[in-house]
């Protein structure tokens, strides 16, 4: 499995390009801010790949801000939850009153291929399956992917050592713990998770480390 990552310049949003090998197809997931289409390019080109889809995990800017040049230059479609959906055209809504404020004046649009997901859909990309989980927490149409029941996109929801913010607008504290519980921790030990932010893990890792996964345990 070739799975690369290339965090974008702004809030260092882990962009991940996943491929069964060089010279296969492959899937974009979260591109980033500003726009890095161009570096997804060149890594996409440098190892020999046919991009065939893009996931979002969730619509904060952070994580959807090149998807429509990359979308639309490649001709591939978006995938990202219902409940979020919206947010990829008026991503104010998602954001609090000072990054309201940055974005006055900016215009976003869909790409032209976007595609809705509700929980535990799945898709054959790659050769593999690809199962859509609904996480809501951070945002209320937050996503994260199981590649193969081996892999784990995890966005904004599970990081190393941590998790995602539930105070911005649609995020709730308590979506997030039931999204931990019932989502995150019946998840295999072995399962690698590619996280939104930050290094990589596995779920034994934060299962034993995790303070906020720790908790729900008690």
């Amino acid at each position: 499995m070739l799975v690369l990552s290339h965090p974008a310049p702004m809030f260092a949003t882990n962009c991940w390009v996943i491929a069964p090998s060089e010279g296969s197809e492959c899937i974009i997931v979260d591109p980033g801010m500003p726009d890095i289409s161009a570096d997804i390019q060149s890594l996409v080109s440098q190892y020999r790949l046919k991009p065939v889809a893009s996931f979002l995990t969730h619509a904060h800017l952070d994580h959807t801000f090149s998807i429509k040049p990359l979308a639309d230059g490649y001709g591939i479609p978006a995938y990202i939850h219902s409940e979020d959906r919206r947010f990829i055209a008026e991503p104010a809504g998602l954001h609090g009153a000072e990054f309201q404020e940055a974005l006055a004046g900016m215009i976003f649009e869909e790409p032209v291929d976007v595609r809705e997901l509700k929980n535990d859909e799945r898709l054959q990309v790659l050769g593999m399956n690809l199962r859509a989980i609904h996480a809501p927490g951070h945002t209320k149409g937050s996503l994260i992917y199981l590649l193969n029941e081996e892999i784990l996109i995890s966005g904004d929801v599970l990081f190393a050592g941590s998790i995602g913010r539930t105070d911005l607008p649609t995020g709730s504290a308590t979506d997030m713990a039931n999204t931990l519980r019932k989502k995150v921790l019946p998840l295999d030990d072995s399962v690698r998770v590619l996280t939104g932010h930050g290094p990589e893990t596995t779920i034994k890792y934060e299962r034993k480390n995790n303070p906020y996964l720790k908790e729900l345990r008690l």
